[in-house]
């Protein structure tokens, strides 16, 4: 019975990492439902049918327990990464570069692509039209994470 007992830890533990550790459909989640259908099933062959619907009884309650723990928020604030990031991509352009300063164009502009304003190479975009390499362009818009320009 030991080994009954052990079987469906284990196949609740694999099931835990399936759902909360490792995202979609894996080995061990597979393997631990599996795990579990054998376990029951070695309680009702090996022990007898009042064994095996007692198996099944406390494979139920151990499957609604483990569930509720798992899913209780405190459990994962322990393991969550609680940090964020505040930086912008681009946040020390947004002070050098305004609206009007020229550059050309390094690369194609479709609509995006690689310019030189005021002696940077930026990642710039077009409102609509494509510009060729070697355009001079014209800034006429600087967001947190992105410039626009057309030709000059």
């Amino acid at each position: 019975m030991f080994w009954i007992i052990a079987l469906i830890i284990l196949g609740l533990f694999l099931l835990v990492v399936e759902f909360f550790m490792i995202p979609g459909v894996t080995v061990a989640g597979i393997g631990g439902f599996l795990i579990i259908i054998y376990a029951v099933y070695s309680a009702y062959a090996d022990h007898g049918t009042t064994a095996g619907h007692l198996t099944l009884l406390f494979t139920a309650i151990a499957s609604i327990a483990t569930l509720v723990f798992s899913l209780r928020a405190r459990t994962w604030k322990r393991v969550s990464l609680e940090t964020s990031i505040s930086s912008k991509a681009v946040e020390e352009l947004e002070n050098e570069i305004h609206v009007g300063d020229e550059g050309v164009t390094i690369s194609r502009l479709a609509p995006m692509g690689k310019a030189s304003i005021k002696g940077k190479t930026v990642e710039a975009s077009t409102i609509g039209e494509l510009i060729n390499p070697n355009t001079p362009i014209v800034v006429v818009h600087v967001e947190t994470n992105k410039i626009i320009v057309k030709p000059k």
